[in-house]
């Protein structure tokens, strides 16, 4: 089961890597991890940073990708993005964002949703 939603988990980010290079993204890094959290992908969308979660659900039973991103998830996706603001030398910036690509594996094809600004720093947006 480990290595089946490993395996599931590499094909989501996959999935998600190429919607966000259809968009116009450039991506800059996977997997960064840090001492509490982890970020799936870091991006430039235009000249926008963007902290990207990627959220996988193959069944709909326990709600929408989207809305497995609770505040806790937001606030350790938020001190993780403040960690390797302290950490490296981001590239040249305008603006930072916080986006959300939603997986919905259960339909043929999977059904791909790219949240921009899903939320900011100090909670959700909307």
């Amino acid at each position: 089961r480990m290595r089946s939603s490993r395996a599931q988990g590499r094909r989501g980010e996959q999935l998600a890597e190429r919607a966000l290079l259809r968009e116009g993204y450039v991506i800059l890094a996977r997997n960064l991890h840090f001492r509490h959290s982890e970020l799936d992908l870091l991006g430039l969308d235009g000249k926008t940073l963007c902290f990207i979660e990627v959220r996988l659900r193959s069944s709909s039973a326990f709600g929408s990708a989207e809305e497995s991103v609770s505040l806790r998830k937001q606030r350790r996706i938020v001190r993780a993005a403040r960690e390797f603001l302290a950490r490296t030398r981001p590239p040249r910036h305008d603006a930072m964002r916080f986006d959300v690509i939603a997986i919905d594996a259960g339909t043929d094809p999977p059904r791909v949703r790219l949240i921009r600004g899903a939320f900011t720093a100090d909670g959700p947006c909307g």
